[in-house]
């Protein structure tokens, strides 16, 4: 197995690439993992421009999602993953995604400043980590946006690009399975229940093929799973971005409930981690056997 580690553009920073691409021995899967929000980089700026510790800028990370998944390439799969931590920069966002309360400067016209993300403090650049905590002691300057946008985003986005690009041309289509958690209640919603074991989002059936849904849906329940789809969460920026199923590339968004595998407040594995690793397992080799392209509603 080969690891590709991008190295962004800026010769400004080189403490950390931005992504890395965990390549299989043999490519013999269309399906492609991504894991957006797994990263554990925190940089100097973030940590000296933040009043809050380390423990609470991590409640907003997708902790160990990344492991999860990684037997991944064991079946033939390649895997994405951002190395910078998700309060840093989102790049399951749009580009420019901002809160113009938080910029000292005024944004550029093809920001978008009014979306539910941005008034919910998640936004490409987090005002609020998940527990609502402010993250930053003063306004920042757009050109730390702009810059953090061109170092890590967009070189993200153009080797995730690249990679359903040779997946569709080796197997005729793509798969593309963005891997999430999420917590185990509903407080940033409102409602204070326990969610499902996995939420599935395939932006309501327009992402993906309603076969590619079914199937995910089959093997995570034969594993005893409890699994919702598309409530809470019914994909984010990548899903939508990158779901054409009528052009032959199809999203699913995966979101495991945080308390099946860790502590959400100490952010450690739970002794429990180990069984649900190995479920997944079963359900990536599942995926795996695609070997056409999967039908239905889209």
């Amino acid at each position: 197995m080969a690891r590709q580690q991008g190295e962004g553009r800026s010769t400004a920073r080189r403490e950390c690439p931005p992504f890395e691409v965990r390549q299989p021995a043999t490519w013999t899967s269309p399906v492609v993992y991504a894991v957006p929000h797994s990263g554990t980089y925190y940089p100097s700026d973030l940590v000296l421009a933040s009043a809050l510790d380390r423990l609470t800028l991590r409640k907003s990370e997708d902790a160990f999602v990344d492991e999860l998944f990684l037997p991944a390439i064991l079946t033939g799969s390649p895997l994405i993953k951002v190395n910078y931590a998700r309060v840093y920069l989102d790049v399951n966002r749009e580009p420019y995604e901002l809160d113009p309360q938080m910029f000292e400067d005024p944004l550029p016209p093809e920001a978008n400043t009014t979306s539910l993300r941005v008034a919910g403090g998640l936004g490409t650049i987090a005002r609020v980590v998940a527990d609502g905590a402010e993250v930053y002691r003063s306004k920042l300057k757009f050109e730390a946006a702009e810059e953090r946008v061109a170092r890590i985003y967009r070189p993200y986005h153009e080797a995730l690009a690249e990679l359903l690009r040779a997946a569709r041309a080796r197997f005729g289509f793509a798969v593309l399975i963005d891997c999430h958690s999420m917590p185990s209640m509903g407080a940033m919603q409102g409602d204070g229940r326990r969610r499902a074991d996995v939420v599935l989002g395939d932006r309501f059936g327009t992402s993906c093929a309603t076969l590619l849904s079914d199937l995910a849906e089959t093997l995570l329940r034969a594993e005893k799973l409890a699994v919702a789809r598309n409530n809470p969460y019914a994909g984010g920026f990548t899903t939508y971005h990158y779901g054409r199923p009528a052009e032959g590339v199809h999203a699913l968004q995966i979101e495991l409930n945080r308390a099946l595998y860790m502590d959400e407040e100490r952010i450690a594995k739970r002794a429990d981690f180990a069984a649900l690793a190995a479920s997944l397992r079963r359900v990536i080799a599942g995926l795996s056997g695609l070997s056409a392209e999967p039908a239905g509603r889209v």
